[in-house]
């Protein structure tokens, strides 16, 4: 019985919107270990350096795990337009779509 749950949750297709939630999930949790702040608090919205406090080096460490995690990359470029956890969300999903 456990293994056939396990299949189903592991192996069926996820619609656009529920794998846009499970990626903001992943990348809210990433951002709350690395600046050490709550999850519930950070919104598609919170933007990086106002409101969530990231300095430089907390954005380039918080990049360097999201690559490892999707599998993608950011340019120097890229990196400037970065403004909110909802942009780097959008950027993710256009990059993974990408493959």
């Amino acid at each position: 019985m456990l293994f056939n749950i396990w299949y189903i949750y592991y192996t069926r297709a996820y619609t656009r919107e529920e794998m846009e939630i499970k990626m903001l999930e992943k990348v809210k949790k990433h951002i709350a270990e690395l600046l050490g702040t709550k999850e519930n608090l950070i919104t598609p919205e919170s933007k990086l350096v106002e409101d969530l406090k990231a300095d430089s080096l907390d954005i380039v460490q918080m990049l360097i795990v999201l690559e490892d995690e999707f599998k993608v990359e950011f340019s120097d470029d890229e990196i400037a337009s970065l403004k909110t956890v909802g942009d780097i969300v959008s950027f993710i999903e256009k990059k993974v779509n990408k493959k």
